[in-house]
C-alpha cells in the first residue's frame, strides 16, 4: 500500500469520461432496475466529500454503475476500494477504472443484498463499539427498488453489530428518493415521521446532506434525490431487540392518522385487546390519543420496553401478527368452519402478563 503523502495526492490518469463510456460499452439505464446515473464528476465529488475525509480509507461502494461516484472516491485518497455490482454490463468499464489505480480498486460481480461484507476487509481496521468509527465507510448512488430494503437490513446488522459492522460504527453516505431520504431525517410532529424515522433514528445520527435535482441524473428520474449520510450511536436510544421494535413501530404507524392506541391493540389478540392495551399505555405512560407522527423515540423506547415486558411472560405474544389473524379468520368464514379449527395455540388468548 502506497504511503499516505502519495495516497493523498493520487488522481486518476486520463480516461474516457462516464458519458464516453456508456457510449463505448453501449450502456443503458434499465428502467425496471431503477437505474439513474449521476456523469457530473462536481456532483459526484460533492457526495463522497460528505462521507468526510477518506484519506487511506476502505471504501465499499454499492452499485458503481459505470464509475462516476467511483472516480471521486479514488481521488479522495481512499486507498482500497470495493465495488460490488449486479450488472454484468458494467464491469468492462469498472476494470478500466481499475487498471488506471493499480492495487486500490477490486470488483465484486455480485448482489449487496446477499454479499458478505464481513468478509470484505481486513480485521485489522476493526475499532472498539464505544470508540471512533473505523476508516471504512460505505457510499453508494442506490437504485430505488433496493434503498429502503437495503438500509432497513444494514439497521439490523448494526443493531446486532453484524455485516459491515462487525468492524465498528462504520458510517454510510447513500443516495434516496427525496421523499425517503426526508422520511429518515423527519423530526417529531412533522407529516414525513415514518416507521423509517424511528428505525433509523434511534439506531443512528442521521443527517439529510443536500438533494440533487432530478434533472443531473441520465435517464432523469421523476423525483429528486437526497443525499443522507448515518453515523451508528454508541448506544442505541432503544435497548431491545431489532425485530421486537420494528414490529411495535410498523403496528403503531399502520395507522398513522389515528391515534396511537390503535396501532398498540394490533399487538394483541383480540380477546385480550382492549385490557392489555390499557396496561401497556399506563406502563409506558404514553398519551393514547396521540398521533404516531407526535410520539418521541424515549416514547417508542417506552412502549417497545412495556411490549417486551409482556411478551417475557407469555413468549407467543411475539410472534402473533394482526393481520394473519384477519388472513386466518376470512379463511374460516370461507369454508364455514370454527376460528379454532384453524388457528394455533399461540394466537389464542395468553393470560394477562401481571
Amino acid at each position: 500500500m502506497a504511503a499516505s503523502g502519495k495516497l493523498a495526492s493520487f488522481r486518476l490518469p486520463p480516461l474516457p469520461t462516464v458519458g464516453e463510456l456508456i457510449k463505448l460499452y453501449n450502456l443503458r439505464a434499465e428502467k425496471q432496475l431503477s437505474q439513474n446515473f449521476l456523469l457530473d464528476l462536481k456532483l459526484t465529488d460533492k457526495i463522497v466529500r460528505q462521507a468526510g475525509s477518506l484519506r487511506d480509507a476502505h471504501v465499499c461502494e454499492v452499485g458503481p454503475g459505470p464509475g462516476g461516484l467511483t472516480r471521486s472516491i479514488v481521488n479522495a485518497g481512499a486507498a482500497d476500494v470495493l465495488v460490488v455490482e449486479k450488472d454484468t454490463r458494467f464491469i468492462p468499464g469498472l476494470k478500466l477504472l481499475s487498471e488506471a489505480a493499480p492495487g486500490r480498486l477490486r470488483i465484486i460481480h455480485g448482489d449487496i443484498l446477499t454479499y458478505r461484507m464481513d468478509r470484505g476487509f481486513p480485521e485489522t481496521i476493526s475499532k472498539p463499539w464505544e470508540g471512533d468509527p473505523p476508516n471504512l465507510h460505505i457510499i453508494g448512488n442506490l437504485p430505488f427498488s433496493v434503498s429502503t430494503p437495503l438500509i432497513i437490513k444494514w439497521l439490523e446488522n448494526i443493531a446486532n453489530r453484524t455485516g459491515p459492522f462487525i468492524y465498528g460504527r462504520t458510517r454510510l453516505t447513500l443516495t434516496f428518493q427525496k421523499e425517503v431520504a426526508e422520511r429518515l431525517t423527519a423530526s417529531t410532529g412533522s407529516k414525513q415521521r415514518s416507521r423509517l424515522s424511528i428505525m433509523a433514528q434511534y439506531l443512528c445520527t442521521v443527517r439529510n446532506c443536500f438533494t440533487i435535482p432530478g434533472r443531473a441524473f441520465v435517464p432523469k428520474p421523476e423525483v429528486d434525490v437526497g443525499v443522507v449520510h448515518f453515523t451508528p450511536l454508541v448506544q442505541p436510544q432503544i435497548q431491545q431487540p431489532f425485530k421486537l421494535v420494528e414490529k411495535v413501530v410498523r403496528n403503531i404507524f399502520q395507522f398513522r392518522r389515528k391515534h396511537c392506541h390503535k396501532g398498540v391493540e394490533k399487538l394483541f389478540p383480540e380477546a385480550c385487546r382492549v385490557e392489555l392495551t390499557q396496561e401497556m399505555m399506563q406502563k409506558a405512560d404514553v398519551d393514547p390519543t396521540l398521533r404516531p407522527t407526535d410520539l418521541t423515540i424515549p416514547q417508542f423506547r417506552a412502549l417497545a420496553d412495556a411490549y417486551a415486558h409482556f411478551c417475557t411472560h407469555e413468549p407467543s405474544l411475539l410472534s402473533y401478527e394482526f393481520r394473519e389473524e384477519l388472513r386466518l379468520k376470512h379463511l374460516a368464514r370461507q369454508r364455514n368452519k370454527p376460528m379454532d379449527t384453524f388457528m394455533d395455540k399461540p394466537t389464542g388468548t395468553p393470560p394477562s402478563p401481571h
